[in-house]
């Protein structure tokens, strides 16, 4: 505990409240002020002051760049909990929502897609944070600008953009980084090259990273001196699978992966007031092994020799028109039409068993939104129309690895043609009564349709050969923002969302632990929250203070219970008389939550910072009060950092506070199986970073993370952290 009451002294000292007020910009080494900070929170830029929702910005090109993706980044930032099933993977949780509930956005393009499940997600490292030039993180409902999953919030990543020459010539430039990690053995390269003069630019980025087996902190409690501790691992030894021992039980084998990024931009811009975009990402992996689920046994042996996600992939093409300071009625417009190719597979083999299951997904998305924004004196007007088309196709079969026999098996989802559509229009109207008082507010109606088939009902028996859906909903927000001559600033909000079932939730078929099996429920509804938020900061010349307190009201949550299938309450799955589950509109309930940021300039070189966050949530399920599944344990990050016109140094902590036992839902998502039989420890590392710059176009850094190798764990996860860390990185341009 004595580590809470040195944060909370702290706190009261510092305050950089970066989703309100500010953004620290390190290359620039100066906070900028509240007037200046802009935002994309509403997809056109606008000063922070005006927003009426919390927003942060992530800008700092160092802590984006230095990280293995961008979970990591969110995590490092201190302002959002990330969980992890294993190494290749990182599942943002937003004020207690997660996986589907929270809506990623990469360049304006929403990821979510009709197979994003509610349980936990690894998709965001698809984008490569080597490229990405900001973050930014919408807190609280953001359905009327986004639409359907943003219940908790959005994370928007937005990748760089060609640079223009600034004269008649022909420019290029060219960036190159290599990093090395000691306790991931991570070895990543990337590189870019950007060729323009004054209205064409071409950005070519590839970055390839190598990530090895991850060695888990050696320092743990005496009270679990065990935990996280890795004794065995399965080999296959004259075609018999065999638990070997492991020599050194902090390393976690297999957990390494391999990963590559490349995107292409091309960028055209006749006038200042147009722009072409056309965007090309791929992101693919090797096969990304589920940590956890290897790590589990049955009866003293390995339940799983392999468990592993096979590559994914990630493929866009977009293509982005935006103009501004038009003569017409829309004086800014932008228009995104895009396509997205995804894939996706589970393989599963259990321990001494022949049989390897592999069940595979592929979605096609296409997708198109336009944005324009008219001007009236005070106020503006924005208005959007944007819809998504899903194409999903499921396959399984099982394969005996001996005989090299293929048979059927049940697909993941439905398999016959199976489509979802995403629909919305909105407008968002912001009124600047005056140099103090902004108001907020919008409208959204969405029209989510699914329409999914089953061809082969042999294996399950279902009692329904089809499953469609079309949901109507309206969405909206309201907010007064108001902000005095001496950067005082009070906003409030109220909010709502919304996330219509998806195929995922719709058409599921699987098991998370032997005994256990979901199956479909056509019949449920869409889920829905509302949000109030109540928001203060002050910005004063070297000191910087605020809070935020929220409370969420989450109406026909979707839970997994008890179901009975075809008149069962058991059916034999996999081999395995099971228990039948399936997802149904059972609860409602309440989160309530705060956030505490402080900032204090203690000299020209010298600042501190920190950060705080607390949420608490319950369901209301069964006539009975329940813990909420995802809901973090209090989280944050203090930092002091000098920084020179050459050099940085950054002494800086994470911690997370305990995650009770009680706390947790035990039939929800949080994997009480990987915690101690207390819950989640509590836990606090030590970190160091330092940056040196050699030349003019060369940066070295140098970090080491977990110094005192604590061993630790993020809630609901299945892998422990690195332990020490030494990181090295070197970046140079030219």
């Amino acid at each position: 505990m004595k580590y809470w009451f040195m944060f909370f002294f702290i706190s009261f000292c510092n305050y950089n409240y970066a989703q309100q007020l500010i953004i620290i910009d390190t290359a620039k080494n100066k906070v900028d002020d509240l007037n200046e900070v802009i935002v994309y929170a509403n997809k056109f830029p606008e000063k922070a002051k005006r927003v009426a929702q919390t927003v942060s910005v992530i800008n700092n090109t160092g802590l984006i760049n230095n990280n293995a993706n961008p979970a990591d980044v969110l995590i490092n930032s201190g302002h959002v909990f990330v969980q992890k099933s294993q190494q290749g993977g990182g599942s943002p949780v937003i004020r207690g929502f997660e996986a589907s509930r929270v809506l990623l956005m990469v360049d304006g393009v929403r990821m979510n897609n009709a197979i994003y499940r509610s349980g936990h997600l690894q998709n965001i490292i698809t984008v490569d944070n080597m490229i990405l030039d900001r973050m930014e993180i919408l807190y609280g409902p953001s359905s009327t600008i986004y639409g359907s999953d943003a219940l908790g919030g959005v994370v928007n990543m937005y990748t760089k953009n060609p640079v223009l020459s600034s004269s008649q010539k022909n420019a290029v430039t060219a960036n190159a980084m290599m990093r090395y990690a000691s306790a991931t053995n991570e070895y990543r390269t990337h590189v870019d090259l950007n060729l323009a003069n004054k209205k064409w630019g071409s950005l070519t980025s590839i970055t390839l990273g190598k990530f090895g087996d991850v060695v888990q902190g050696n320092q743990r409690s005496s009270a679990y001196p065990d935990f996280g501790k890795k004794y065995f691992y399965v080999d296959r030894i004259n075609g018999i699978d065999s638990a070997v021992a492991n020599s050194n039980p902090n390393k976690q084998i297999a957990s390494g992966y391999h990963q590559l990024d490349i995107l292409q931009k091309i960028l055209f811009q006749p006038n200042e007031n147009v722009q072409h975009v056309f965007n090309f990402q791929l992101s693919t992996t090797g096969d990304i092994p589920r940590y956890d689920r290897l790590t589990e046994t049955a009866n003293g042996n390995p339940r799983f020799a392999e468990w592993y996600y096979g590559p994914q992939i990630r493929n866009l093409f977009a293509y982005q028109f935006s103009k501004s300071n038009t003569n017409s009625f829309f004086k800014e417009v932008k228009l995104n039409a895009n396509y997205q190719h995804l894939e996706e597979s589970r393989i599963i083999r259990r321990f001494k068993n022949n049989n390897r299951d592999s069940r595979t997904e592929k979605v096609d998305v296409l997708g198109f939104s336009a944005d324009a924004k008219h001007y009236a004196g005070n106020h503006e007007w924005h208005f959007g129309l944007e819809t998504y088309y899903n194409k999903i196709n499921s396959s399984a079969f099982r394969e005996n690895i001996v005989s090299g026999v293929t048979s059927k098996i049940s697909t993941r989802y439905a398999d016959g043609p199976t489509n979802m559509s995403y629909s919305g229009a909105y407008v968002q109207h912001t009124y600047k009564i005056n140099d103090q008082l902004t108001l907020n507010d919008g409208l959204r109606i969405n029209l989510v349709t699914l329409n999914a088939q089953f061809i082969d009902t042999g294996i399950l028996h279902l009692p329904f050969t089809s499953a469609q859906q079309n949901n109507l909903a309206l969405t909206g927000n309201l907010g007064l923002v108001y902000v005095s001559k001496k950067n005082v600033r009070i906003a409030t909000i109220l909010s709502t969302g919304f996330r219509s079932p998806n195929v995922d939730d719709l058409t599921k078929v699987f098991d998370t632990k032997a005994g256990y099996v979901v199956v479909p429920n056509q019949n449920i509804k869409p889920e829905k929250t509302y949000n109030a938020e109540i928001s203060f900061s002050q910005s004063l010349k070297n000191f910087n203070y605020g809070f935020s307190v929220f409370y969420t009201q989450f109406i026909d949550a979707i839970v997994v219970d008890k179901f009975t299938f075809n008149g069962q309450s058991t059916i034999n799955f996999q081999g395995i008389q099971s228990d039948v589950y399936a997802p149904q509109n059972k609860a409602r309930a309440n989160v309530y939550g705060f956030n505490f940021n402080t900032s204090i300039k203690i000299s020209q070189q010298i600042k501190a910072e920190a950060t705080y966050t607390y949420t608490k949530g319950r369901y209301q399920f069964n006539g009975q009060q329940i813990p909420l599944d995802h809901i973090p344990p209090t989280f944050g990050r203090i930092a002091l950092t000098h920084q020179s016109n050459n050099a940085k140094i950054q002494l800086s902590t994470l911690f997370n506070g305990w995650k009770r036992i009680e706390d947790y839902n035990l039939n929800g998502e949080d994997n009480e199986q990987y915690a101690t039989k207390d819950g989640m420890p509590g836990w606090m590392i030590l970190n160091l970073q330092a940056s040196w710059k050699l030349s003019k176009n060369v940066l070295f850094n140098f970090g080491v993370e977990n110094i005192l190798d604590r061993n630790y764990r993020y809630f609901a996860s299945g892998i422990s952290a690195p332990g020490r860390n030494f990181i090295l990185s070197v970046s140079t341009q030219f």
